[in-house]
């Protein structure tokens, strides 16, 4: 018997069929590179705004609670500002990172999304109950929802565009609307438990819409502008000063309805300019 036929004896014993190798060699395996070391440390400046816009929500959460409702109103006011101030602080300082973006949606979710959502909870939704913290909570979701749209189409989105109503600007509109019941010393009156619903179940809705809102970046500061829109600006911040309430109110209505308005006038756009091409062919 030669060793061949010993060989194959040998293997047909098993009941595991070897297979032989092949001839080629195989081909080196390539290495992983080494992973990329997290940058240590964070820029600060900007991180400073955003954890004072923290902690205006957290205290208008308080607020809330103990039924100081104009003083949670005021600190969601506040909290818009330092949050408009982070980021442009850090475009100005070129201080941007991704543990920015992060640490300012949470702070966002807290000051424009529950702290607006337990404002209005407890000051028109209470009677409602069931129906009312379902309002809230809706806000609440469609507000993180929003949020984390934003945070994955930051890179892709335009500049000049959001799209959804922002959640600060929905946060500011509730906001806005307890200022002005205040103002006009109606605070007490039971229709607002009617308007606060519709409108926290409409603001939900236009959070996680598709509707395309314009940026502030769409205005272009740093560029030169005709000299009658500085006398403008001038006349929109006196009047500011003087109905504080007023102003804020009529600013945010006009900025939440710019979404769906801008809509249909681009739907109105496009079938006029389909109509025109129609005529076109047919003459």
């Amino acid at each position: 018997m030669s060793d061949n036929d010993s060989q194959g004896s040998r293997l047909s014993l098993g009941r595991v069929r070897i297979l032989p190798r092949r001839g080629m060699a195989r081909g080196a395996i390539k290495r992983r590179g080494p992973s990329a070391r997290l940058k240590k440390g964070i820029y600060l400046l900007p991180s400073l705004f955003t954890t004072g816009n923290l902690f205006c929500g957290f205290f208008s959460i308080v607020s809330t609670f103990n039924g100081k409702y104009l003083e949670a109103s005021v600190l969601i006011i506040f909290a818009h500002l330092l949050d408009s101030l982070d980021g442009t602080v850090a475009r100005l300082t070129k201080t941007t990172s991704q543990f920015g973006v992060e640490f300012d949606s949470l702070a966002d979710m807290v000051s424009f999304g529950i702290a607006p959502a337990i404002l209005v909870y407890f000051w028109a939704l209470l009677p409602w109950g069931t129906w009312g913290w379902l309002a809230a909570g809706l806000y609440v979701v469609c507000g993180a929802l929003r949020l984390a749209r934003f945070n994955i189409q930051v890179v892709s989105a335009e500049k000049t565009n959001f799209v959804g109503l922002p959640i600060p600007a929905a946060g500011e509109m509730i906001v806005a609307i307890v200022l002005m019941y205040h103002f006009f010393g109606v605070a007490a009156a039971p229709h607002k438990r009617i308007i606060l619903l519709l409108v926290i179940y409409g603001l939900a809705a236009l959070m996680v819409s598709n509707f395309r809102y314009i940026s502030v970046r769409q205005l272009g500061l740093k560029k030169r502008h005709p000299f009658w829109i500085l006398l403008s600006a001038i006349l929109l911040i006196t009047l500011t000063i003087a109905e504080p309430q007023i102003m804020l109110f009529g600013t945010f209505v006009l900025y939440t309805l710019s979404g769906p308005l801008l809509w249909l006038f681009t739907v109105r756009k496009r079938r006029r300019e389909r109509k025109g091409e129609i005529t076109e062919a047919l003459q």
